[in-house]
């Protein structure tokens, strides 16, 4: 049953949290602007055309980029005033236990974390997709795509398919090849001198074809000039956009990844943390949350001023941990669930210490 001190926290809770979350994200918008209106100005861009383009994909980012550390300091610092208060000591002289009183955290944190939670796997996703198509066009004045040599992908669970070289501009290549492998035995082998994508009928060009079959020891083989093969393959499949895990959807995240794994692709832990990543955050605020109610709920002489720091100290401790632990996973293998969970394990043990430390 929630009462009427659940809902004096909450409410503070609830708005500390968008009072501080409203003014992180004014001021970056601020530097923002001022990082980019060059760029604005040569493009000859309206101001409609910049909030509607951009900065509705930019402001979700910012948000859930700091979500989990700006929730944080704002239990930090409402509770803190609270105990400076001393309403904290009057609401455990009333006979109210601790862990009683941490009831409204524990709602307010899972209130958040479920916001957090949605926005990772839908919304921020597609606010990714604005920002990113918007900074490429404007801002960072994308490059051609530079041509790349001895590119080999996996389609199916049989076809393999291999580019001599591959120019994405063109979308064009030569020396290509395709092999239809079942277990260890070769059933076919094509080669082709050319290979080009039309646009209009979706398939493939190709040119100077020699194909070899392959059945026991039966072979035969054969040369045609021209033809055209239809793979599920496509020219964008072939280019990978920096950071383009950002704006998937978990869905499509999913997809992708399931679909890399069938083709045997290398270097799939950075979507792998990606994915994982969008949950391990959600439960790091309720976390977070705990941890910055249980430190601040006690009076101390350094009042506001020290919890504050420690609570800066904790949120620069999470993220460097987190840092490293999700580059160890990107360069060096480590399991990606394991990565991002680990920040969480070693506050989620931080938290419960210092919960059974707490005076009750």
């Amino acid at each position: 049953m929630i009462t009427k001190i659940d809902w004096y926290i909450l409410r503070k809770f609830i708005g500390t949290f968008i009072y501080s979350l409203s003014i992180l994200l004014i001021i970056s918008v601020v530097i923002d602007i001022t990082e980019k209106v060059d760029d604005f100005m040569n493009s000859n861009l309206s101001v409609y055309r910049i909030i509607v383009d951009y900065y509705f994909g930019f402001i979700p980012h910012i948000a859930a980029l700091l979500f989990p550390l700006f929730i944080f300091i704002s239990v930090i610092f409402f509770t803190s005033k609270m105990a400076y208060r001393t309403e904290i000591v009057a609401i455990l002289s009333a006979g109210v236990s601790f862990r009683r009183f941490l009831r409204p955290y524990w709602i307010g944190a899972i209130l958040f974390g479920g916001i957090l939670w949605l926005g990772n796997f839908w919304t921020v996703p597609i606010a990714n997709k604005i920002r990113t198509k918007f900074e490429n066009t404007y801002v960072n004045k994308k490059k051609a795509s530079e041509s790349m040599y001895d590119k080999s992908i996996r389609i199916d669970s049989f076809t393999y398919v291999t580019f001599g070289s591959y120019d994405p501009n063109y979308k064009s290549g030569g020396n290509f090849e395709l092999e239809d492998i079942h277990g260890q035995e070769m059933r076919m082998k094509l080669r082709s001198e050319r290979i080009e994508w039309d646009s209009v009928k979706k398939v493939w060009k190709l040119n100077l074809v020699t194909v070899r079959k392959i059945n026991g020891l039966h072979e035969t083989w054969f040369k045609t000039r021209d033809t055209v093969l239809k793979l599920a393959l496509n020219p964008a499949e072939m280019h990978e956009e920096k950071n383009m895990q950002e704006a998937m959807t978990t869905p499509e995240l999913t997809r992708y990844i399931d679909r890399e794994n069938l083709r045997g692709a290398e270097g799939l832990n950075v979507f792998y943390v990606e994915k994982y990543r969008r949950t391990a955050s959600s439960a790091a605020v309720v976390i977070l949350s705990l941890i910055g109610g249980i430190i601040a709920s006690r009076k101390v002489r350094g009042g506001s001023g020290l919890h504050l720091a420690v609570g800066i100290v904790i949120s620069a401790t999470y993220i460097i941990m987190l840092q490293f632990s999700t580059v160890f996973s990107i360069k060096a293998n480590l399991n990606p669930m394991l990565a991002v969970w680990i920040p969480n394990f070693v506050f989620g043990a931080l938290g419960f210490y210092l919960y059974m430390r707490a005076p009750k």
